[in-house]
């Protein structure tokens, strides 16, 4: 016998944008380093969200979870030391 599961739930993909490129993921929910990873990005970078209006940009930690929502951006920089 055989059996067929059926669901309402649709697959809908989210489009994001890392490093102005883009990216459709099929989650609401990914940590920083499943980010950076999506999109190729050396592991040691700091990831940020862009923030609109005056906001400062939002550092992304590696294993922060963030909501993902339609047409977010993301973009990653090398970690700098001063001294």
């Amino acid at each position: 016998m055989i059996r067929l599961i059926m669901t309402t739930e649709a697959t809908h993909e989210i489009t994001i944008f890392i490093d102005a490129k883009k990216y459709k993921v099929p989650t609401t929910s990914m940590t920083g380093a499943q980010i950076k990873s999506l999109a190729g990005i050396d592991p040691s970078y700091q990831l940020f969200l862009e923030e609109s209006g005056d906001k400062d940009d939002r550092p992304i930690g590696d294993t922060e979870a963030v909501a993902i929502k339609q047409d977010m951006h993301f973009f990653a920089i090398p970690v700098t030391t001063m001294g």
